[in-house]
């Protein structure tokens, strides 16, 4: 399982804008200027995220890009969808098929669709109950709040200071 370059840096230029505070903005080149993308990628993902109702725009001398809601009210697992979409889609052996049309474990019993399916209901309520305001914890708070979310067990590593 492989998150796009899409989803991370999305979830970075909303995490740049949440530390901004509320009505704090920033321009597409001090985004990508921060999260180290050019200028061109910061505005294809600004106008993704734009586009999903996650930021507003303004123009001209005082403009930039602004958290269109509170942090609170921003649910990653939305933000995930709008910047690339899920792992496990219904379709998903359809598009796996290999050379065949149809998968060849399509109509019979599959322990991988399974396994991908209930690797996707653990994401799902993840992200589901993630907002961006949480993730403007540091590591260790966030690896607690994940930890309680999933009910799965994560040992992140902590930076030493």
């Amino acid at each position: 399982m492989k998150l796009s370059s899409n989803e991370e840096y999305g979830l970075r230029c909303l995490l740049r804008l949440g530390y901004e505070g509320p009505g704090g903005s920033l321009t597409l080149p001090e985004i990508g200027q921060a999260e180290g993308v050019s200028e061109a990628y910061a505005a294809k993902i600004m106008r993704i995220l734009r586009r999903g109702g996650f930021v507003k725009s303004a123009r001209g001398k005082i403009g930039g890009y602004t958290l269109a809601r509170p942090a609170r009210e921003i649910i990653v697992g939305d933000v995930i969808d709008q910047l690339g979409g899920r792992f496990f889609e219904n379709d998903f052996c359809d598009r796996h098929a290999g050379q065949m049309e149809t998968c060849t474990h399509s109509g019979v019993d599959c322990s991988v669709r399974s396994l991908w399916k209930a690797l996707q209901v653990v994401v799902d309520e993840v992200l589901r109950k993630t907002t961006l305001q949480d993730l403007m914890r540091d590591e260790e708070q966030m690896s607690v709040l994940v930890t309680h979310l999933g009910g799965v067990g994560f040992n992140l590593p902590v930076k030493q200071t």
